[in-house]
């Protein structure tokens, strides 16, 4: 016997309940990942052995076994998350208890309760994520708990799921105008999915510290970073290789790690501070519009330079003395803002001064050989005079002639890494040689620093919009000279140009399936990927960012002079008392209607009276059949079979027809003509 036999053949409430034991495995498996290893295995073990009763019709555990179950449940809760509150402990809980409550299904309240726990299950999925792929999850799910939801209150015969799964759509597709409505019209205040205590541990390749060696890890996350919408036509926008995306910027170095911070909290520290911006913007703007996923880190993403602060929802941006752009509060949902960027710039004091060496001081005991080198460059009398553009050019030019390479796996490096560097292994990645080079700078006393960031982006020619991706992390160097401030000097490009200029990313090994596809069709891979990043992109524009503002905007298109959030209020409550009314009308509508197979019944009643055989409304199908052979004879048996086949359907646990074919059929049968007068 096949599966499909098997389950044909089970009792409906073994069915329904394996029906309902998919649904709620596939509600609960995009938790995995976010639930304690413990937390997954008993989930899956629970239904498992909960799917087997049911299969085999074995009675439900007891009620000792279910009490130490959610012993064991809540126990390791608090185990793995110290506490019984918040997102992380409170979603493991929830999905815990779903999965007990499968194993006492005794009545319909057992059913309710599994069926609106799987509901709050559902939800929770999207704490953790709102991606496209989550919301399409989510939605066939949302199908699957609306169809067990409907065969639970369909308790007579054996309803096939494809018709509970039609109910259900329905009853979706009905819902789905008010679910748009209050989408888009309910007042936003706050994130709809934040939570607090929210982990804020960053997400993105960028952090407040650059340790020689982590950068290269990047390139191996393909996820996207930011996305771009430039203003007018490609003239008026920046080549690939103006557009610098900055973020921290390093000043403290240990001999290993750069940080954004001094390494040593002194009163150079309060120095730097003190040093002002002095920004100054020239040449044209700029303008476009940034989509930022969610980084979990304060920085706002910002081409150099931008000298007006972003636009944000709900929070505020500043600068900070390095150029670089902060909000309020680390960015934990998608977010959009538009900004005006000027690529012809200037900043940063113009005379030397006290402040600035800060920015020439060098760990002591490391990298020797580099502060030879340095004190060999001073000795040469070609640059015992030489300003900081023409040291700069000739590190650069060693850099270029030298023999480095650009290279995503240097090897780890040791102690002295700049050492290493230059003397040695001559390869590195892009924090590999910034730092190679801050550091030969420094110990040329040129006020040098390590700016991270992003670099580059690349054109989705199905949307228009520029894709950076965490892969783009990108660390490059400023350094200071006189009476020109602070200038970008970027030595991956004299080691890599095409780093800079053409897109020429170093990216990791692709696995065998991707290698096959590409050598099939080249262009295939890159063209689906572009099309569900443009899709991916539009939801993020239209749902995952649709702010509180774009729901004024909504309402100034529909005539409102100066929209507010009680004008959304009062648009809302109205739409909302209106489909009430609507509902109300519907409700009195199908009360007067009854069961299709009843109305079916009715309609046979009436053709037969017409026929002159009134029949009373109490009487079966079966014995309608029998007075229908007794009064018409044998003419009449094709009436009679489908009053047999109705009843079938209505009774039997395997009917064999639907009722839209038993509907069908009544126009078609030769019913007993009327009595002539």
């Amino acid at each position: 016997m096949t599966v499909r036999q098997t389950l044909a053949s089970l009792p409906r409430d073994a069915r329904d309940t394996l029906f309902l034991l998919f649904v709620i495995a596939w509600v609960v498996a995009p938790q995995v990942s976010n639930l304690p290893a413990w937390a997954s295995l008993l989930t899956g073990a629970v239904l498992l052995w909960r799917g087997q009763l049911a299969w085999y019709n074995k009675p439900l555990p007891g009620r000792w076994t279910k009490l130490l179950l959610v012993v064991v449940a809540v126990a390791g809760t608090l185990y793995s998350h110290r506490t019984i509150l918040g997102r992380d402990a409170g979603v493991t809980l929830i999905v815990m208890l779903l999965a007990l409550k499968t194993l006492e299904l005794h009545a319909r309240r057992d059913a309710l309760v599994v069926f609106f726990l799987g509901f709050f299950t559902m939800l929770s999925n999207f704490f953790f994520s709102q991606s496209l792929v989550t919301a399409g999850a989510m939605l066939v799910a949302l199908l699957g708990l609306l169809t067990a939801l409907v065969n639970a209150h369909m308790p007579v015969g054996r309803p096939p799921l494809s018709q509970t799964f039609r109910i259900a759509g329905s009853m979706a597709l009905l819902g789905a105008p008010i679910m748009v409505a209050l989408f888009m019209l309910f007042p936003r205040m706050a994130p709809l999915w934040g939570m607090p205590g929210d982990n804020l541990t960053g997400r993105s390749g960028l952090s407040g510290t650059m340790k020689i060696g982590d950068m290269a890890e990047i390139a191996l996350d393909d996820r996207v970073a930011i996305r771009l919408k430039f203003e007018g036509d490609e003239r008026s926008m920046p080549p690939q290789s103006a557009l610098y995306f900055r973020g921290p910027v390093m000043t403290g170095f240990d001999g290993r790690e750069w940080q954004a911070e001094p390494f040593r909290e002194d009163s150079a520290w309060a120095a730097r501070v003190a040093v002002p911006a002095n920004l100054q913007v020239s040449g044209p703007a700029v303008r476009y519009e940034v989509t930022l996923e969610p980084q979990r880190q304060p920085w706002l993403m910002v081409l150099e330079a931008t000298p007006d602060a972003p636009q944000l929802p709900n929070m505020q941006a500043y600068m900070t003395q390095d150029l670089q752009w902060m909000t309020t509060r680390p960015i934990t949902e998608v977010l959009r803002y538009q900004a005006v960027s000027y690529p012809s710039f200037r900043h940063g004091p113009d005379a030397s001064s006290r402040q600035l060496r800060v920015h020439t001081e060098l760990p002591p005991g490391f990298n020797p050989r580099t502060l030879e080198l340095a004190a060999q460059m001073r000795a040469d009398p070609a640059l015992a005079n030489a300003d900081a553009q023409q040291l700069v050019n000739a590190v650069l030019q060693r850099l270029r002639t030298g023999g480095y390479n650009y290279s995503l796996d240097p090897g780890v490096f040791g102690e002295h890494t700049a050492d290493e560097f230059w003397f040695d292994r001559k390869e590195g990645f892009c924090e590999h040689i910034s730092s190679a080079f801050v550091v030969l700078m420094r110990a040329l006393d040129v006020p040098s620093r390590i700016v991270t960031g992003y670099q580059g982006g690349e054109r989705n020619p199905v949307d228009g919009y520029w894709t950076v991706r965490n892969a783009d992390a990108h660390a490059w160097a400023e350094v200071w000279m006189e009476n020109r401030g602070w200038v970008r000097v970027d030595p991956t490009g004299a080691v890599s140009p095409g780093r800079i200029g053409a897109f020429q990313r170093l990216r990791a090994p692709q696995g065998a399936f991707a290698n096959a596809m590409g050598t099939i069709s080249p262009g295939l891979v890159q063209n689906l990927r572009a099309v569900w990043e443009a899709v991916n992109n539009g939801w993020n524009q239209w749902v995952l960012n649709y702010t509180q503002a774009r729901q004024l905007d909504l309402l100034k298109a529909l005539g409102f002079e100066s929209p507010s959030w009680q004008d959304l209020t009062t648009v809302l409550g109205v739409l909302i008392v209106l489909a009430a009314l609507g509902g109300g009308a519907w409700t009195l509508w199908e009360r007067s209607q009854h069961d299709p197979w009843l109305r079916l019944m009715a309609r046979t009643r009436q053709r037969l009276a017409q026929a002159g055989l009134p029949l009373p409304d109490t009487l079966p199908p079966r014995a309608m059949a029998e007075r229908v052979r007794a009064q018409f004879g044998a003419s009449s048996q094709p009436v009679a079979d489908w009053l047999l086949r109705l009843e079938q359907l209505r009774y039997a646990p395997h009917p064999t027809q639907a009722l839209g074919e038993l509907r069908r059929e009544f126009s078609a049968l030769p019913w007993p003509q009327p009595p002539k007068n």
